[in-house]
């Protein structure tokens, strides 16, 4: 990969991976330190890396480096705690992006992680297995399952209310 290459790969790739890093850590500063980390691996390893295969390179680097940061920022989420205490306040009665949120967050790192290259990044069964290290079949069980867990959180009516 050249330099004009590397910079092409940053300007198209760099909102997609913020976004996927951003849902799925929850914290904008994080997220921003995950992807710049990202991309500077993809600048040290540019001579290794396929032109053509620069998007699915950033976006497996990028999702190791969230997972990294996971584990070694175990945090205690008060945040949840506080959406609890503070539902029925002023909250319009639908809003499906809170509530999309909301059920996202209740999946763990790799579910919510195989929903949003899926469902928000649009990659294929054989790419998120690249991606994250899991065999395509793993991939639909997980995501499958994920779904199921935000379907029955979406359709409960006090979750909706």
């Amino acid at each position: 990969m050249t330099e004009r290459e590397y910079n092409e790969c940053v300007n198209l790739y760099a909102d997609n991976v913020y976004r996927f890093i951003l849902k799925n850590l929850g914290h904008t500063a994080d997220a921003q330190d995950v992807v710049q980390s990202s991309f500077e691996k993809l600048w040290i390893n540019r001579q290794q890396v396929e032109n053509e295969r620069c998007k699915s390179y950033l976006f497996t680097v990028a999702y190791h480096q969230m997972i990294d940061h996971i584990r070694k920022n175990k945090r205690i989420h008060l945040k949840e705690e506080f959406n609890e205490n503070a539902k029925g306040a002023a909250a319009p009665a639908h809003d499906t992006k809170r509530i999309l949120n909301e059920a996202l967050s209740k999946l763990n790192e790799k579910q919510r992680s195989l929903v949003m290259l899926k469902d928000y990044e649009g990659y294929s069964y054989e790419e998120i297995g690249k991606i994250t290290g899991l065999n395509e079949s793993q991939v639909k069980v997980y995501l499958h399952r994920a779904r199921l867990q935000l379907r029955e959180y979406i359709v409960k009516v006090e979750n909706v209310l």
